[in-house]
């Protein structure tokens, strides 16, 4: 059974509670009308009761749900972990992840088979698996061996297992809660104040959430960081001015390569850079006209269009940044070379800090002006008013008014935005290249912490060698860079903003 149906099955039964205790606490309320004026009345109203048998019989089901699906995947692991045969265990005797992979593997590829078929796998070796799969469609991984057949069937069935005893559990749960809230239900149960108990806790559940996500991004990279810290000294990683990575099984003659982060933080800062010279000034002197020049038809049609830019996936910009601007800024800079010195040899490189930021920088001007627009309308009509009424002109009012009223919330979105740029990888990858050098000329190409910490985590690498786990080193590191910023946004905004009345 499906989650999807045990959730709908969860919710039935909470709707049939609601619907019976609306309709016991409508019971008790026609008595009390029998009773005369002086019967007791009802504390909360009938749509509370029924609401309070509805609550009782979905939030623990749908709890215990959530708890039992995020819990039994764990519980097939490490069954499986511990049936799996010695031989195909590790050097350390443990049980070698790209193994564990081919086997869930397996078991997704076995469920995709008809039940007479998956129930005749059982007696099968895999040699005469493969035709079956083959005459479904269905891939058979490289590397997948005979004793992963029964590992991943035993894994199929404990999932199944699972999955229908915690449907049972769940749904016989749901009855119990609704039973129970159809008990509880009285002529003076505070029937309104248990569920706006409920509704609140759910709500302050909900809150929680951002503060748990990001407790739980800081603990998945910071425990592969230290673990990476453990092979390469901090000193070598934060300070080093040599990205060079290598494999042992390379050839590298064992040595794992450097690690310095100093070329990759460098190209993030420089590309960001330039991305804000040019998105800021656009996009704020877009935000001055559209706030305070453009008559609201013009500021209907441009404010829209501008805000398309923001919902261009980041890979088309890539494209648009390889495909168009790479090819013409060196185009550019050869016909300038050849006027200049007679010799046509491009001094912009096709992928270059430049083409990169140009692209970043467009992709970053509706970012910089809808919250730009939305500070500067923000600030109070009267003191525009004000301006304009000692003489001083529109621009003039603009200049010595507005801006400085709106500074602080201006100020808090570049830095914002920033903190965007910092964290784009795609423009990067196709428009600036993956080279990581030190330069501060630029038109040449330079990459960025994201797009290193793609190319550590592609590939059949194992998440054991400090290849794989500097990737996590670098993306606490940009983690902590972007925290800063942000931190540092709201410090302005909370110690120079105006209040007014």
């Amino acid at each position: 059974m499906s989650a999807f149906a045990i959730i709908l099955i969860i919710v039935l039964i909470g709707l049939a509670g609601w619907i019976a205790g609306a309709r016991r606490a409508s019971a008790f309320a026609g008595r009390e009308a029998v009773g005369g004026p002086r019967g007791p009345k009802l504390h909360s109203r009938a749509t509370y009761h029924g609401a309070f048998v509805f609550c009782l019989a979905v939030v623990p089901a749908l709890v215990l749900l959530l708890v039992g699906l995020a819990a039994a995947p764990g519980y097939v692991a490490a069954d499986v972990h511990n049936h799996f045969p010695a031989s195909a265990l590790d050097a350390d005797g443990k049980v070698p992840p790209l193994s564990y992979e081919l086997v869930n593997q397996l078991g997704r590829n076995l469920d995709l088979l008809p039940p007479d078929e998956r129930a005749a796998a059982s007696a099968m070796t895999l040699a005469d698996l493969g035709p079956v799969f083959q005459r479904r469609g269905i891939p058979l991984a490289g590397g997948t061996e005979d004793y992963m057949l029964p590992l991943a069937l035993r894994a199929d069935e404990l999932s199944s297992t699972l999955r229908l005893g915690l449907a049972g559990v769940t749904i016989v749960l749901a009855a119990a809660g609704a039973l129970f809230g159809l008990s509880r239900i009285a002529v003076r149960f505070r029937a309104r104040n248990n569920v706006e108990f409920i509704v609140r806790s759910l709500l302050i559940l909900c809150s929680l959430v951002a503060i748990l996500t990001t407790v739980g991004i800081i603990c998945s990279m910071l425990f592969e960081a230290i673990e990476f810290f453990r092979h390469v000294s901090p000193q070598s990683f934060f300070f080093g001015t040599v990205w060079d990575p290598r494999f042992a099984a390379a050839g590298s003659g064992g040595a794992s390569g450097q690690f310095g982060l100093i070329p990759l933080l460098a190209g993030t800062l420089y590309i960001a850079a330039v991305a804000m010279l040019f998105a800021v000034p656009t996009g704020l002197l877009a935000a001055v006209y559209m706030a305070e020049y453009a008559d609201r038809r013009v500021r209907s049609v441009v404010k829209p269009l501008l805000e398309v830019l923001a919902g261009i996936p980041t890979i088309v910009y890539g494209f648009f940044a390889l495909i168009t601007v790479g090819p013409f800024l060196r185009d550019i800079s050869a016909e300038i070379a050849g006027l200049a010195t007679g010799d046509y040899a491009p001094f912009i490189q096709g992928q270059s800090i430049l083409t990169a930021g140009l692209v970043m920088g467009v992709m970053l001007i509706p970012f910089v002006s809808s919250l730009s627009d939305d500070i500067i309308t923000a600030v109070p009509r009267s003191l525009r008013d004000g301006s304009l009424g000692l003489g001083a002109t529109r621009s003039e009012t603009i200049k010595k008014v507005v801006l400085p009223a709106a500074l602080p919330g201006i100020v808090s979105a570049i830095l914002l935005t920033a903190s965007r740029a910092i964290g784009e990888t795609m423009i990067v990858v196709l428009a600036a290249g993956v080279a990581a050098r030190l330069t501060i000329n630029p038109f040449e190409a330079m990459t960025t912490v994201t797009v290193k910490i793609v190319n550590q985590l592609t590939g059949d690498l194992e998440f054991n060698s400090p290849q794989t786990l500097v990737a996590f080193a670098l993306g606490i590191t940009l983690f902590a860079i972007t925290l800063l910023l942000n931190i540092f946004a709201l410090y302005i905004v909370r110690k120079y903003r105006e209040q007014y009345e």
